[in-house]
C-alpha cells in the first residue's frame, strides 16, 4: 500500500543558512543505507522536506530497518501520494487511507493540511474541515479530537498530494560525517563499540583500531572485533578497522617495567599508536568506552595518566555511565551477545595480581625511561605492519 517515507528530523532542522549540508549528508546516508535493500529508491529533498519513493516494488519492513540505522532521522512516516485529480478525489482517498490503515476507527482523529502549493483552490483551514466532514460520513464512529488526538492524519499538498499519519521512530542525532572523524580504541568488550555507536551518532565518522597480541589472542578474538564493527557500522557506515600487532610491545613492556604498573603502561602506548594513526588519517580525537571506577584503569588517576601522552582529544561517552546502562545500550544495538563471547583479547593478558589504581604520572615516566633502547622501534614496526580492514 505504501509507496514512499517522508523523513522527520529533529536538530537539523534549527540549523541556520548550513542546514543545506545536513540535509545533504543525510540523503547521502540514506542512499547509502538503502542500497542493499531490495527495490530502488529517489531519495530527494524538496521544501524542508526529505522523501524517500519506490520505484516499483520494495520489502516495507527491510526498507523501514535501514532507515532506523540512519542517523539524523527522528522519524519515518509511510507515506501515500496520489496526483492532484480534484478534491473530490481527494477526499475519496483520504477516506479509502483511514479505512485500510487503521481497521480500528472508534478512535479520535485530526486533520491537518498543509498547503505547500499556494495555487491550490483551498486554504488549509478548508481542507480540515472539508476532509474531517467526509471522515465523519464514512466512518461515523470516528470523533474529532483537535487537541490530542489518536490519529492526526497528514495531508501535504505539493506537486503530488502526501497522506500519512503514522510515525516509526528513527535513531535520532546527526548525519554521520558532519561531525569530523575520530579514531576508535575498539576491543572485544561490552563499552567500546556502544561508546563509538554514541560518537557516530553525533556525526562523527568512525574509524577504528584493534590490538591484537597473536600467539596470547586468537584468531577467534580478531574475527570478533571484526564482527563487532560490522554491527557498528550498520550505524556509521563503512569503518576503516586497523589491526596492530602489539605482541612485541607487550613482551617489552612485561620484561622491563613494574608488573603493578603493566595495564597503565600497555594503555599509554595503545594511546600513542591510536594517536599516530589518528594523525595520519584526518581523524581529530580518540574516543574510547572508559566509565569512572570500572576497572583499575579507570580511576580518575589513571585516566589523567592515560590522557597525558596525548595532544589529541580523547571522548568519552560512557564516562558517567553504569555497567547496566552500558549494557542496555549494547543490547539495543545488537553488539551485546558478540562482545560477550569468551575470546581473549590483549587488555585481559598479563595482567597484574593487584595493578595499581592511583598510578603517579612523574613514576610511571620514570619506570618508562626503561624502554628507552627499542621501543620507539618496535611502535614504528607495529605501525608499519599494520593491517587494514575496510568493514561495511
Amino acid at each position: 500500500m505504501f509507496t514512499a517515507f517522508l523523513i522527520k528530523y529533529a536538530e537539523i532542522g534549527i540549523k541556520g543558512k548550513n542546514r543545506y549540508l545536513f540535509e545533504d549528508a543525510l540523503v547521502h546516508q540514506i542512499k547509502f543505507a538503502l542500497k542493499k535493500c531490495e527495490g530502488r529508491f529517489l531519495v530527494h529533498k524538496t521544501q524542508g522536506r526529505i522523501y524517500v519513493e519506490a520505484e516499483g516494488e520494495f520489502d516495507f519492513d527491510e526498507t523501514v530497518g535501514r532507515l532506523q540505522h540512519v542517523f539524523g532521522i527522528s522519524g519515518i512516516c509511510p507515506v501515500v501520494y496520489a496526483e492532484d485529480e480534484g478534491f473530490e478525489k481527494l477526499c475519496e482517498t483520504v477516506v479509502k487511507y483511514v479505512g485500510d490503515v487503521h481497521p480500528d476507527r472508534n478512535k479520535t482523529f485530526k486533520v491537518h493540511a498543509r498547503r505547500a502549493r499556494k495555487d491550490y483552490p483551498k486554504e488549509s483551514m478548508e481542507i480540515n474541515a472539508d476532509l474531517g466532514e467526509a471522515l465523519l460520513k464514512a466512518y461515523p464512529e470516528m470523533r474529532v479530537d483537535v487537541h490530542e488526538p489518536e490519529i492526526l492524519l497528514n495531508v501535504e499538498i505539493r506537486e503530488k498530494i502526501y497522506i500519512y499519519s503514522k510515525i516509526i521512530p528513527g535513531p535520532g542525532g546527526m548525519p554521520v560525517g558532519t561531525g569530523g572523524k575520530a579514531m576508535l580504541l575498539l576491543s572485544g568488550g561490552i563499552d567500546s563499540p556502544v561508546a563509538g555507536y554514541m560518537i557516530a551518532k553525533r556525526g562523527v565518522k568512525i574509524d577504528a583500531v584493534y590490538f591484537h597480541a597473536p600467539p596470547f589472542t586468537s584468531e577467534r578474538a580478531r574475527q570478533k572485533v571484526i564482527d563487532l564493527a560490522r554491527i557498528v557500522s550498520r550505524y556509521t557506515g563503512p569503518i576503516y578497522l586497523h589491526v596492530i600487532n602489539f605482541t612485541d610491545i607487550q613482551l617489552y613492556i612485561h620484561e622491563k617495567c613494574p608488573h603493578e604498573e603493566l595495564t597503565i603502561i600497555m594503555r599509554r602506548y595503545m594511546m600513542r599508536i591510536a594517536e599516530r594513526l589518528a594523525g595520519e588519517t584526518g581523524c581529530l580525537g580518540l574516543i574510547t568506552g572508559e566509565s569512572i571506577g570500572q576497572v583499575a584503569s579507570q580511576t580518575m588517576n589513571s585516566l589523567i595518566a592515560t590522557n597525558e601522552v596525548c595532544q589529541l582529544p580523547v571522548y568519552r561517552p560512557l564516562i558517567g555511565f553504569d555497567k547496566q546502562e552500558i549494557v542496555e545500550v549494547s543490547e539495543k544495538i545488537g553488539t551485546f551477545e558478540t562482545s560477550i563471547l569468551p575470546y581473549e583479547d590483549c587488555c585481559t593478558i598479563f595482567v597484574a595480581k593487584h595493578p595499581v589504581t592511583k598510578p603517579n604520572v612523574n613514576v610511571i615516566r620514570r619506570h618508562e625511561h626503561n624502554l628507552d633502547e627499542r621501543i620507539e622501534e618496535l611502535v614504528k614496526t607495529a605501525i608499519e605492519t599494520d593491517e587494514l580492514i575496510i568493514v561495511e
